[in-house]
């Protein structure tokens, strides 16, 4: 392979779960990429060893009180990595010309400004922070459509409906001859439980997810069904379709990730263990399958896979998100806040496992809507939005 065929690639997030399964395939593939730049918060520890072994350019923390510890931790290793700190520091490195490729794994409305600043630079983008679309959906794929940014989602569903469309289709356009998609859900680990004992469940409870090892906040959200919401939204922007042609199936198996259901009849789907380093493998390659690490599935040992209708009286989260779709404007930017805080008091047990539905809807509720129009707007709202919820939280308890 050519030096010119080489990713120079930005990962954010780096020390998450998307940036450690990121590296892994990088390191499995050393030959198609260059690491630039990577960034982290607190785990300042991880991005050191991260530097150790792919050498970047830059090295960004957004935690600015880790920034002389980083410093010095980077000085120590003799490395010649640039420490620079910051949340505007992710929008540089994700602009900087030599850079082809970025990575957003940056979880939470924390990642959108970056998210943002990728596509208006016309870069590629892997795009795995879904509150940058659900918060300014219309703002990122209006940027990509203007500076031609290619974007390649990563979560595992929406990854799965974009290897079922056409090698020709770019995110954003409506896809040809579609009747509608589905996106799978495994349930979480609450889908069998009766829901008169919901207001029992722990922190500790719903972060154990049957599946999928991922972190706090997206395990919580999984087993209130949010992060179908969430993915709901993300769809509406990504393939530009209506509420009405987006579908969801359980799928307790996890091993169909979506389908994608075509007018004559045809229902493509995709398939593979539940495995990260799947979908990021194809958002790396650019729809060159590259090798991931992943092990291969075995439907004969699966023995069985099964689908049924969600369930919106234990779920209502789910039906919010779609409410918020028909709403338009704010709304959605609005649903995801007040989840991010719900879910923390959550975490924090100040409230229990129902209120987080039942806030969420109050605040969508109480606020007033309006059209989307910078992320100065958005940023202003998020942080009202947020202080109102901790009054609810401080009401509730």
């Amino acid at each position: 392979m050519s030096e010119k065929q080489i990713k120079n690639t930005v990962i954010l997030g780096a020390t998450g779960s998307i940036g450690e399964s990121t590296l892994d395939i990088i390191d499995k593939n050393k030959n198609r990429f260059n690491v630039v730049a990577v960034s982290g918060h607190k785990n300042i520890n991880k991005l050191v060893e991260i530097c150790k072994k792919f050498k970047p350019k830059y090295v960004v923390t957004t935690h600015t009180n880790s920034y002389k510890k980083l410093c010095e931790l980077i000085n120590l290793a003799k490395l010649d990595t640039l420490v620079v700190s910051g949340a505007a520091e992710l929008n540089t490195i994700c602009q900087l010309p030599e850079v082809d490729m970025v990575v957003a794994g940056i979880v939470g409305s924390a990642g959108m400004e970056s998210v943002l600043a990728t596509v208006q630079a016309g870069k590629d983008l892997l795009l795995a922070n879904k509150e940058a679309l659900v918060v300014a959906g219309n703002l990122v794929m209006q940027a990509a459509i203007e500076n031609h940014a290619t974007i390649i989602p990563l979560d595992s569903e929406h990854n799965a409906l974009y290897q079922c469309l056409p090698d020709d289709y770019s995110v954003g356009a409506t896809p040809k001859n579609l009747k509608k998609i589905i996106l799978t859900a495994s349930g979480g680990p609450f889908w069998n439980r009766k829901l008169d004992t919901f207001s029992q469940i722990t922190p500790e409870q719903a972060c154990a997810h049957p599946n999928w090892d991922m972190g706090r906040k997206i395990s919580i959200d999984s087993a209130t069904m949010m992060n179908k919401g969430l993915e709901i939204i993300e769809a509406h922007w990504l393939f530009n379709l209506g509420v009405e042609k987006i579908d969801v199936h359980v799928h307790p198996q996890s091993i169909v990730h979506s389908l994608v259901c075509y007018e004559d009849g045809s229902v493509l789907a995709q398939l593979g263990e539940p495995d990260m380093r799947i979908p990021i493998a194809y958002g790396l390659g650019l729809r060159d399958r590259i090798p991931s690490g992943a092990k291969m599935l075995d439907l004969i040992s699966a023995k069985k896979l099964e689908f049924y209708s969600p369930n919106y009286q234990k779920f209502p989260c789910l039906a919010l998100a779609k409410q918020a779709i028909e709403i338009g404007g704010t709304a959605m930017a609005i649903l995801n806040t007040v989840n991010e805080v719900s879910v923390e008091a959550f975490l924090n047990k100040q409230i229990n496992f129902m209120d987080i539905a039942i806030i969420n809807q109050k605040i969508m509720q109480k606020v007033e809507i309006e059209p989307v129009k910078s992320v100065q707007q958005l940023l202003e709202l998020d942080s009202e939005i947020r202080e109102m919820t901790r009054q609810v939280v401080r009401e509730n308890g």
